[in-house]
């Protein structure tokens, strides 16, 4: 039976950086090739980063990604990797722009081409256009309509894209048809919270839909509020794992596979669901057998809170990174919020990068200070305190307010104070908001809203102390001091803005809330649904009305990691002005 030696290079991209991109693609390239790869492939759309929203609707940057594709190709040939095929994501158009109602202007294309001898060999576009979610692809791409083939040392590899996979039908029963030994699918497919397991099972089952070997190759990294796993996987046509990457780590996985052989005739003509083949011959001669043989490996599995934990750390850092910051500032309350996004901070950054700030007023506990001082110490990041109580007395003076508005005060002087040593130093601010409260508005605008990055925001409470546990848990296993102080994860969550205030003076036990939460936010049930599961009526009607009336609210908070199905953003769009109410 024929061999291939497959390179999967499961690596970041950043969006726009055609020329840093490029160079990682040919990093990776040299890499493959010093370990005898006969086949390279990268992630969708690596050469112009993922997703590119709007960009994809400008034609100089359609035709810029067209350039960088084709100098691409001859730079690879160039240093010696002409032989070699490489397969390359990137951002194309159709050749044929159809000007009709609801045709995405100049008829861009999610697109892949084989790089081969100089040149371009083959190349196609995504045929399923997800339009769901975070996606928007109806609204930028147009389909392709081809089934791409390549045969290389006598093996035929189909060729897909992300969503071709996960849904059914195109292209997974046109590989079969095809008659191919491989099906490759490259995607930039984002990490949600239990999505591993998903794409496993997905794998395995299109495996066995298209009769044959089949790869997932997976970005890692972040984009905005998007992050990128890894967890690339090879499965045989019985779908039984053969390689699986690791999470969240840049790198190669290279293995051997024993496949078919191509069928002496080419196959040709259409195939299911009207994908027409186009078959591009790259070598027809087998390989010699292998002396030793690549397996490729199997990564442990991160348990549950290691990934998610993971999952934010990595989406803090490519942010930072991405947009040229090396610093970032928190606001530290003590609370367990604040040291929440200071331990990941830390781990993102280093704790040297993070600045940490308290800002005590004169309801604010000492044991919340202390409790700050202590984060502090434990974890080693820069640490100062400035009180907000001279301000405070400057703005009541003049001001006189009381109640909600005297609370709120103080927040948004807190949110000055941060944006004011921003502004002077140059660290961005960290705000520190979880999901629960940005659902049912538990925040202040222009307080502790402020911000350039949300790195719990995604995150529901009773998820924040999970993992807060979870990284003491953590360091106290590796012999390390745990960064997060005892009391921040015990005592009871506390705005301190008044004498004696504790978050269910206004808000459900966390436990209930949260519950209640998943089922209206992540899942859209409606109150009737949501009270058959087992919720007081009363509670889940003035819940749901803390959601819907704080939807302006979100509408101002800042981009955060996205971890869970349905986040605030891109997923989950809402009307402010909206006189629909579940709860009447």
């Amino acid at each position: 039976m024929p061999q291939l030696r497959l390179a999967l290079n499961q690596i970041d991209s950043t969006v726009g950086d055609l020329a840093g991109n490029a160079e990682a693609i040919v990093h990776w390239t040299r890499h493959s090739a010093e370990q005898g790869a006969h086949f390279v492939a990268f992630p969708e759309m690596v050469l112009t980063g993922y997703p590119v929203e709007d960009l994809a609707l400008r034609s100089s940057f359609v035709e810029a990604s067209r350039d960088a594709l084709r100098a691409l190709a001859a730079r690879l040939d160039a240093e010696g990797f002409g032989e070699l095929p490489v397969l390359v994501g990137y951002l194309d158009r159709s050749e044929f722009a159809a000007e009709r109602y609801g045709q995405p202007a100049g008829s861009p294309r999610n697109a892949a081409a084989v790089l081969h001898r100089g040149g371009i060999a083959l190349n196609f576009a995504k045929h399923h256009l997800p339009n769901y979610g975070v996606f928007d692809e109806f609204r930028y791409f147009v389909p392709g309509d081809s089934m791409p083939v390549v045969r290389v040392h006598g093996i035929d590899v189909a060729l897909a894209i992300c969503e071709d996979l996960w849904q059914d039908g195109g292209r997974v029963p046109a590989a079969r048809a095809a008659g191919a030994g491989l099906l490759l699918s490259v995607n930039a497919s984002p990490y949600e919270r239990d999505k591993d397991d998903t794409r496993l099972e997905l794998v395995r089952r299109r495996a066995r839909e298209a009769g044959c070997t089949t790869a997932y190759l997976a970005m890692i990294g972040g984009q905005d509020e998007l992050v990128f796993d890894g967890d690339s996987i090879v499965v045989d046509r019985d779908g039984e794992v053969i390689a699986r990457a690791p999470q969240f780590a840049e790198g190669s996985v290279i293995l051997d596979l024993d496949l078919p052989a191509a069928p002496a005739d080419a196959p040709s003509g259409e195939v299911d669901d009207g994908l027409r083949i186009d078959h591009v011959v790259l070598s027809e001669e087998p390989l010699p057998p292998y002396e030793a043989e690549l397996a490729g490996g199997y990564a442990d599995r991160l348990d549950d809170d290691e990934e998610l934990y993971t999952a934010l750390v990595v989406g803090l850092r490519a942010y930072a990174a991405k947009n040229g910051f090396d610093s970032v500032l928190i606001g530290l309350s003590g609370g367990i919020d604040s040291a929440l996004v200071a331990a990941i901070a830390c781990d993102a950054l280093g704790a040297q990068q993070v600045y940490g700030v308290s800002m005590p007023s004169k309801y604010s506990s000492d044991h919340s200070k202390g409790d700050a001082a202590e984060l502090a110490r434990r974890t080693g990041l820069n640490y100062r305190t400035v009180p907000i109580e001279p301000m405070f007395d400057a703005y009541m003076g003049s001001l006189g307010l009381t109640g909600l508005a005297e609370e709120n005060l103080q927040s948004r002087l807190r949110g000055t104070t941060l944006m004011a040593i921003s502004n002077q130093e140059g660290q961005i601010v960290l705000a520190p908001g979880n999901k629960s409260e940005l659902a049912v508005g538990y925040s202040t605008l222009y307080g502790d809203s402020v911000g350039a990055y949300g790195p719990i925001k995604d995150v529901y409470k009773t998820s924040v102390f999970r993992l807060a546990k979870w990284r003491n848990r953590a360091a106290e296993e590796r012999g390390q001091t745990p960064p997060i102080p005892e009391a921040s994860i015990t005592k009871p969550p506390s705005a301190e803005l008044r004498p004696g205030q504790v978050d269910t003076d206004s808000l459900p036990d966390y436990d209930v809330l949260d519950r209640i939460l998943e089922l209206y936010v992540d899942r859209d049930q409606g109150l009737d649904a949501i009270v058959a599961a087992g919720f007081d009526r009363a509670l889940v009607a003035k819940t749901l009305r803390m959601v819907d009336a704080a939807e302006y609210k979100r509408r101002q908070y800042p981009p955060g990691t996205k971890i869970s199905p349905k986040g605030f953003g891109k997923d989950r769009r809402l009307p402010i002005t909206n006189r629909w109410r579940e709860a009447g």
